[in-house]
């Protein structure tokens, strides 16, 4: 195992119970498609032949989670949309949510979304195409490109931002202007766009609702690196491990990994 591939967060599996918990873009699914077959395969075997419980928390809402997961979704014990303030069980029941409105009040969120407004529009980029900014009941998603360019767009305007780094520099202003005013994270997430949402909101906090119930919880995501969206949640104390992907691969070869220890330590 290379350094890069070594979990971030590495404890020892305990005894009990173990959940493993998984982003969608790029971790289980190829970005913003739907998870094949491989995966499928994989998570089946998870749920065949062990105890294991296993669970996605990504940014996006349940709707979408219900695409990309497609037939995969039976397998899912927990589905923690928009970073756990949405949450659903296996049955597909709604048993938490909380909104951003009733964290921020509409006078901050629009404010916030009259400066994105400005600042997106003054943006001189090859092409623009539609839904620019995106309200999510946990947050609010910015899209330079907008959300509607088509999967060749999307992957032009990721190479195009990998070099004029237009998501880290409009990150940073946002950071400078509503950080500490509103107390507001932005993280960076797919290939597109960012998430904004107020502070402790990430990923970990879906943490509050899993951690009661398991001894062990495995994360997998692809976005690790300071400002990606998987930055918190991959350092929590709340979590056992944390393994940084590179694809879905990646993926199913870690889970092989943890399978096995659990299996040991509950022998």
């Amino acid at each position: 195992m290379s350094q890069e591939d070594k979990p971030i967060t590495n404890k020892p599996l305990q005894k009990g119970k173990t959940l493993l918990l998984f982003d969608i873009d790029g971790t289980l699914t190829p970005a913003v498609q739907k998870m094949q077959d491989d995966m499928k395969e994989c998570l089946a075997h998870v749920k065949k032949d062990t105890d294991i419980d296993i669970a996605t928390v990504g940014g996006s809402d349940f709707k979408k989670a219900q695409f990309q997961l497609d037939s995969a979704i039976q397998y899912f014990d927990w589905i923690n949309s928009e970073n756990g303030l949405q949450v659903r069980d296996k049955s597909l029941n709604l048993v938490q949510s909380h909104s951003i409105n009733e964290e921020l009040g509409e006078e901050n969120i629009k404010k916030f979304v009259n400066f994105c407004l400005h600042y997106l529009g003054d943006l001189d980029l090859p092409i623009k195409r539609g839904t620019f900014i995106e309200y999510r009941t946990g947050m609010i998603n910015l899209s330079p490109i907008g959300r509607n360019c088509s999967q060749e767009e999307r992957m032009a305007f990721h190479e195009y931002n990998m070099e004029h780094k237009i998501l880290p520099k409009m990150k940073a202003v946002l950071d400078e202007k509503f950080g500490k005013e509103l107390k507001l994270k932005i993280s960076i997430g797919g290939q597109i766009s960012m998430d904004c949402f107020p502070e402790g909101w990430d990923k970990t906090y879906c943490l509050k609702f899993l951690k009661p119930k398991y001894q062990n919880i495995v994360f997998f995501g692809d976005k690790s690196f300071l400002g990606g969206n998987d930055y918190e949640i991959c350092r929590s104390p709340d979590i056992t491990r944390a393994y940084p992907v590179k694809n879905p691969q990646d993926t199913i070869k870690f889970i092989g990994e943890v399978i096995e220890e659990h299996k040991k330590v509950n022998a």
